[in-house]
């Protein structure tokens, strides 16, 4: 299941983020991935979790950031949830680019992973074809 954390930059997006995967990987009985652009959350999330600066495998653009993520789910079957902060910035800088990445990244989910990404675009820019999985947050 995909949920697009988006709104305005210093909305919370990202404290809600470290929140939802810290519980997840209080309760989940699988691996919890968190990816981030940069290493900011180093001491925000648990280290139940596997935190995963992105930059340092060169993701740079959706396409890099769409093969990280299948890799890791092809790797580890026993991902149930994987958290993405920043997603346009990891989509190279452009919100077209993210939103192209959110509608592949949703067909290939396998249905028993949940995924979060939190996006700094207000939710009246997300394409209709993604409103169904917006959380406008602030």
């Amino acid at each position: 299941m995909l949920n697009l954390l988006v709104g305005k930059k210093g909305s919370g997006k990202t404290k809600t983020l470290v929140a939802e995967v810290n519980k997840a990987s209080e309760t989940s009985n699988g691996v919890v991935v968190c990816v981030e652009y940069g290493k900011s959350l180093t001491f925000d999330v648990k280290y139940h979790a596997r935190l995963v600066d992105a930059l340092e495998y060169g993701v740079q653009s959706a396409d890099t950031l769409y093969g990280f993520v299948c890799g890791m789910l092809a790797a580890n079957y026993d991902v149930t949830d994987i958290f993405i902060d920043n997603g346009i910035k990891l989509c190279g800088g452009e919100a077209a680019d993210f939103f192209d990445f959110a509608a592949k990244i949703c067909k290939t989910l396998p249905e028993n992973v949940n995924c979060v990404i939190s996006a700094s675009v207000e939710p009246e820019l997300v394409p209709a074809e993604l409103k169904g999985f917006v959380r406008a947050n602030g």
